[in-house]
């Protein structure tokens, strides 16, 4: 393993050896100051954001006294990574959607919050070392990373990302690296350097002996298996050597003192953990394990949900008990769902409809499966047709529902569902036409406070539908009523500040989404709409600053190197924009847009040679690509060959023919060329599609002056 220079600034990772041999490589080194006490991240403890939540829990108390407006704008996150801070840390933000009973729930956050919870904390964290009035760098160490949830994967990976080493230093380890492809070992690759492990040379502890240690097995179990080394291991051959009912009674105390601890993320992890190796797995760890899958299903944690579902289906006989396994298997659908996974999620609803008979499990699992071919599934694996039988099942099935509130729902929520289908069917009326429907049904026939939720979901669904149909002024009455009944859902700001874009109403749309940046977690889309809307409005500074911010927040970002790219080209610093454009480009090799922006670049620093090949790649990969044809045109022609440039001419103002710039460039090159008659078209239309422009009256007037076109 490569040895690191033991005085190198800069992140750590320490992998391989046991816990012993990582801390001596480590303490080794000229680190920092501690920020806390090492941070352990195996997911058995707490599971999403076992390493977060403890950072959190430990850094909270001091900054609340010393900066209370930075845990206020901050609880979200803190409370998402540390529900029991609830007692410190009150939720002033509130959604439909957080509070929802879990009957009623029909809408769950996007796959992308936790991303931004990430964002939020890592903040956080930065901005707590100077509140709490650290004068220098502090160090923060992190242990078996390789088991932490993807949550903390996240976490951790923008806190090595976005946080410099030398204000805080991360000291990542764990026995071994990651699995290769995810985002912290991407990371990890290029923003730590590799610290050398010696193997742990302690003398193996003695065997426990054919009958087994009890109080080696203890500490097996106290440790919630995680210890290593040769001791650990000693107790783990311990706690294997005991009878099963043995083995069941050390979990069963161990349980009982982690829930008198009474600490809610303890029953993410090692609480079911344990339930499930207790004396009564079916009767402890089944509702343990739901209880955990709900609280994350609520929260947007999907992998954690997949997790807890498969333990809570494998306790569970389906042949016996479809109820509660379907009660795991519907969210562990909708997880898959979500993360992308549409192969294991319709796999999960092929089996609930042969273990159930059940008239609601046959309901959901066609909706489901609908909503995997008209959304979830990639493009070519889609069938809106088969998405729309099915749901049409399930509406039938609705109808004949006994109880007057489940049948107005039931009804509503599936119609809504086919309006999505008839949308993308390419039928907008008649997907209006089903939601106008349910809410005027739920309306007719439920209280103002039952089901709250969906209802606010059929309002902003038909918003989009009006605004996709141009009748904008229809989406923003729905807007408005939405708005006032979920006031803290970002997401509403956001669209109706698109709107509000859309109709030229700039102060709304940046009010809009200024209010939508300050009800969420740090939300990257969000400050690009900004940016994009401030460029248009010419204040260049804040657009800069929006857009840097968004790659920040996501490296992975395109269109906002795109729109940076344009900013440092228009004030002339084609050094800055090539930077952008190559960052852009190591995300996304094919995009034209950045080819193009590279030619451009290079065409400013004088290297032709290279622009043109630059140009070259954006018209391979977008042949229709206006700015790429005329850059390449540029160049072509100060390279002697007219009419390669005019060739490229002539495709850019076939494609946007109502450009007075191309027009007037294709007229230069006409003349070149000796082609008056084109060269004097081309300068008429552009002087009819910008009349104020001088240089082309200018240049008109010079033309007609001139019969033989000199």
């Amino acid at each position: 393993m490569q040895q690191a220079d033991p005085t190198a600034p800069g992140h750590l990772r320490c992998h391989g050896g046991t816990r012993r041999s990582r801390a001596a490589a480590v303490g080794a080194r000229r680190l920092p100051p501690g920020l806390l006490e090492p941070v352990d991240a195996h997911r058995r403890l707490r599971g999403p954001y076992t390493a977060a939540g403890t950072v959190a829990r430990a850094l909270v108390p001091a900054v609340l006294a010393a900066d209370p407006e930075l845990v206020r704008r901050h609880d979200i996150e803190l409370l998402s990574v540390a529900p029991e801070l609830a007692d410190l840390v009150p939720n002033s933000r509130e959604t439909l959607t957080s509070m929802a009973l879990p009957a009623e729930r029909t809408r769950f956050y996007a796959r992308l919050r936790t991303r931004r919870i990430a964002g939020g904390l890592v903040e956080f964290v930065r901005d707590a070392l100077p509140a709490l009035g650290h004068d220098g760098p502090r160090c923060l160490l992190v242990e078996n990373v390789e088991h932490a949830e993807a949550t903390d994967r996240e976490f951790l990976a923008a806190l090595l990302r976005r946080v410099d080493a030398d204000v805080l230093t991360v000291v990542l380890c764990g026995a071994h690296a990651p699995d290769p492809g995810g985002v912290l070992a991407s990371v990890l690759e290029h923003r730590t350097t590799e610290v050398a492990v010696r193997p742990d040379d302690s003398a193996p502890a003695a065997d426990a002996g054919d009958g087994g240690d009890e109080e080696q097995a203890r500490r097996w179990v106290e440790a919630d298996g995680l210890l290593d080394g040769p001791d650990g291991e000693a107790a783990r051959r311990a706690y294997r050597s005991l009878p099963d009912a043995d083995r069941a009674a050390l979990h069963d105390r161990r349980a009982a003192r982690l829930r008198e601890a009474e600490e809610f993320s303890l029953a993410l992890g090692a609480l079911p953990y344990h339930l499930e190796r207790g004396s009564d797995p079916v009767a402890e760890a089944v509702p343990a394990l739901w209880t955990a899958s709900d609280h994350c299903l609520v929260n947007g944690f999907y992998d954690a949900v997949v997790d807890y579902g498969r333990r809570g289906q494998r306790l569970v006989d389906g042949r016996q008990d479809s109820g509660r396994w379907w009660r795991f298997g519907v969210q562990l659908g909708l997880a898959l769902s979500i993360l992308g996974r549409t192969k294991e999620a319709e796999a999960v609803y092929d089996e609930a409809r042969l273990l159930s008979t059940d008239p609601a499990v046959h309901m959901a699992c066609a909706y489901s499966t609908a909503m995997l071919y008209t959304r979830h599934n990639d493009p070519a694996d889609r069938d809106e047709k088969k998405a729309k039988a099915l749901l049409n099942g399930a509406i039938a099935t609705a109808s004949l529902l006994q109880d007057r509130v489940e049948r107005a729902f039931q009804s509503a929520f599936y119609r809504n569902g086919r309006a999505l289908v008839e949308v993308n069917l390419g039928d907008p009326q008649e997907a209006l036409r089903l939601v106008t429907e349910c809410i005027e049904d739920l309306d007719e026939r439920l209280t103002p406070d039952e089901h709250r939720l969906h209802r606010s979901v059929l309002k902003n669904n038909r918003a989009r539908v009006y605004a996709g149909l141009g009748r904008l002024d229809d989406a923003l009455a729905d807007y408005a009523v939405v708005i006032e009944q979920d006031p803290n859902h970002a997401e509403h700001y956001l669209e109706r500040g698109n709107l509000f874009r859309r109709l030229g109403r700039t102060g709304e749309a940046l009010a809009d989404y200024s209010r939508a940046l300050s009800l969420s977690p740090p939300f990257p889309e969000i400050y690009y709409n900004r940016g994009d809307l401030r460029l248009n409005e010419g204040d260049v500074d804040g657009a800069l600053a929006d857009f840097g911010y968004v790659i920040e927040q996501d490296p992975e970002f395109v269109d906002a190197y795109i729109n940076r790219c344009a900013i440092h080209l228009e004030a002339g610093d084609p050094a800055a924009a090539l930077a952008d454009a190559r960052a852009g480009l190591r995300v996304d090799p094919d995009n034209a847009h950045l080819h193009a922006a590279v030619g451009q670049a290079l065409t400013e620093s004088g290297e032709p040679g290279e622009a043109e090949a630059a140009y070259d790649r954006a018209v391979a990969a977008d042949p229709d690509l206006v700015s790429a044809l005329s850059g390449r045109a540029g160049v072509r022609y100060e390279a002697g060959r007219l009419q390669d440039a005019l060739a490229d001419l002539c495709r850019a103002v076939e494609l946007a023919p109502k450009d007075p710039a191309l027009r007037y460039n294709r007229a230069f090159l006409h003349q070149e060329a000796g082609h008056r008659q084109e060269a004097l078209d081309d300068l008429e239309l552009a002087a009819v599609l910008d009349p104020e422009d001088a240089e082309t009256a200018e240049a008109l007037a010079a033309l007609r002056g001139r019969p033989d076109g000199a």
